[in-house]
């Protein structure tokens, strides 16, 4: 079974809110919502992974000295194995404006849960509302 690194960030804005991200039709796990990031490409490091896709999907500039690490996912699907670290950052430069079409919302710690998320992001919500 393939194993596929992917970095997520957990954007908390000062109402103390996390951003979602909601995946767009016609890709995998379409409408369901998650942390922003994408896969970390070879030769690559998570954080520079999350420099990039913030800029490509959400317009915003990170510096990596923004990017804390919180905790990360281990999840089984049927194809592959994902390995998921989340990262907090609560600075970036720019307005957060969705780049590739997808619905963005800015959810209280509590409500996450209220968002269909996919299996791997589940474990995640409980170290952000301690957190938050």
């Amino acid at each position: 079974m393939a194993l596929v690194l992917v970095a997520a960030c957990a954007l908390i804005d000062a109402d103390r809110r996390v951003l979602l991200a909601q995946r767009p039709a016609g890709r995998e796990m379409a409408g369901l919502w998650e942390f922003p990031g994408g896969k970390v490409e070879a030769g690559e490091r998570p954080e520079q992974t999350l420099i990039r896709e913030l800029k490509e999907e959400l317009g915003i500039t990170v510096e990596e000295a923004c990017l804390a690490p919180l905790t990360f996912a281990s999840h089984s699907y049927p194809d592959f194995h994902l390995l998921m670290p989340l990262y907090v950052c609560r600075r970036w430069e720019g307005l957060v404006v969705p780049q590739e079409g997808q619905k963005l919302a800015w959810v209280r710690p509590n409500r996450l849960r209220d968002y269909q998320m996919p299996p791997a992001d589940l474990p995640l919500i409980p170290h952000l509302t301690m957190l938050l």
